[in-house]
């Protein structure tokens, strides 16, 4: 098979939760575990970071592998879901795993995968830790999938764990209250390992605690030990911080190259993780932090997050897809000089999205729309539903043109926002 056939194999043959919904949902490690043992646990061959939480772990993700980068270590980056290539899942030092390391990993396993029949998610830990494995990288930064607990990743062992956030997304797999939901994220912190959780929340404060308590682990909050009050664009559209510990400045002048306004909740996540990897005998200088969070674009291959794709009119996508991830992403378009709104919106149908839809605003112009996948919901029962909740607008079939309209009313000084699902950020990126 050449790479695009493999692809093909691996999205038509394979449970695919992203693409599926729950009837790809695995609710056990067995063949995490069995494979696992099939690649001679590869994950122990390198050190790693793992990542959970609701919102903010792939950026919090991206800025350690940056760091970690500039520090002369050769990272690992594992994260999901991708937008425009597969190949985005697995990176090493920016690069993406090459298309033959695809190919021959799928064609040397397969036999094994069709005899087991894991999930899409499980067959690609798999092989991003066999890579990692093979490569011999110094570390990995690994990110979650949807939860923790059960998520097929948290087979390592890793150096530090990273909690993010909590808030209620992927509800009909992780539970309906922020508690119940914190217990499967929960389930990453690992016996003597520190955890940092990076917003403290009075709602998840026992579930951590009596976590890292029985796992004898260290707890720190991120948002506990650093502030930032505000922050400023530079003249090249980057953000610049000071970050505060008490009442001294302990990054003056901090640059990050993501734009979104929420990223500033992200870096102190990140920030509290490098104290502690310095902790842990990591050599991580100060001017080193500074340009891995000023390159993290560059380094890491990020994309989507406030992402301003043009000017005149400006438009802009963000991946923030629940209530809390969106309501981040609204504050930042108050705060952004337009005439008029333009929203280019679609969602995935196993989401409860009547929430989400009133905190939207009403005065904006909306073009609803599909992803190109079988999860994403029918255009017209989304138009009819933000109906209901007084969102005006047109809907269309396909992604493209209902960007493409959107481009034709707007005006040099309006505003197109391009979200409401990763699938649909995906297409116009």
């Amino acid at each position: 098979m050449n790479y695009q056939e493999t692809l093909s194999w691996l999205f038509s043959q394979l449970p695919m939760y992203q693409r599926q919904g729950k009837a790809a949902y695995k609710a056990d490690l067995k063949n995490t575990l069995e494979l696992d043992q099939y690649f001679n646990h590869p994950h122990r061959k390198f050190k790693s970071i793992h990542i959970a939480g609701t919102n903010g772990k792939g950026s919090v993700s991206h800025m350690l592998a940056s760091v970690l980068q500039e520090s002369g270590y050769k990272v690992g980056l594992y994260t999901s879901p991708h937008l425009k290539d597969f190949r985005e899942r697995i990176r090493i030092n920016g690069e993406m795993v090459s298309e033959n390391f695809v190919v021959d990993f799928v064609e040397s396993h397969q036999a094994k995968f069709e005899e087991i029949k894991p999930s899409f998610f499980e067959m690609t830990v798999a092989m991003a830790f066999d890579y990692f494995a093979k490569e011999k990288i110094d570390i990995a930064v690994i990110e979650t999938g949807m939860g923790g607990r059960l998520d097929s990743t948290n087979i390592v062992s890793p150096d530090l764990s990273v909690i993010t956030n909590i808030g209620l997304d992927h509800t009909a797999f992780l539970g309906n209250s922020i508690p119940e939901v914190a217990i499967e994220k929960a389930g990453i912190i690992k016996k003597g390992v520190p955890v940092i959780i990076g917003e403290f929340q009075e709602e998840t404060k026992s579930v951590f605690e009596d976590f890292a308590s029985k796992k004898k682990s260290k707890i720190y909050y991120a948002d506990q030990y650093y502030k930032s009050d505000y922050s400023m664009l530079t003249i090249d559209n980057k953000q610049l911080f000071n970050i505060k510990h008490k009442d001294n400045i302990e990054y003056g002048d901090l640059i990050l190259d993501l734009t979104g306004f929420y990223q500033k909740k992200n870096l102190i996540t990140a920030l509290r993780t490098i104290d502690l990897l310095n902790e842990l005998e990591y050599k991580i200088e100060e001017s080193q932090i500074y340009k891995g969070l000023a390159n993290v674009v560059n380094n890491t291959g990020l994309k989507g997050r406030w992402q301003i794709l043009s000017y005149n009119p400006t438009i802009v996508c963000d991946t923030g897809h629940n209530l809390e991830g969106m309501t981040l992403v609204l504050d930042q378009i108050k705060q952004t000089p337009f005439e008029k709104l333009h929203i280019v919106f679609g969602v995935v149908d196993d989401k409860n999205i009547e929430k989400l839809l009133t905190i939207l605003p009403k005065d904006a112009e909306y073009y609803f729309t599909k992803a190109d996948i079988p999860r994403a919901l029918d255009q017209n029962i989304l138009r009819e539903k933000a109906n209901k909740a007084g969102l005006k607008g047109k809907s269309f079939v396909k992604v493209k043109d209902a960007l493409n309209n959107a481009k034709k009313n707007a005006g040099v000084n309006d505003l197109i926002f391009i979200g409401g699902s990763t699938f649909v950020v995906a297409e116009v990126i």
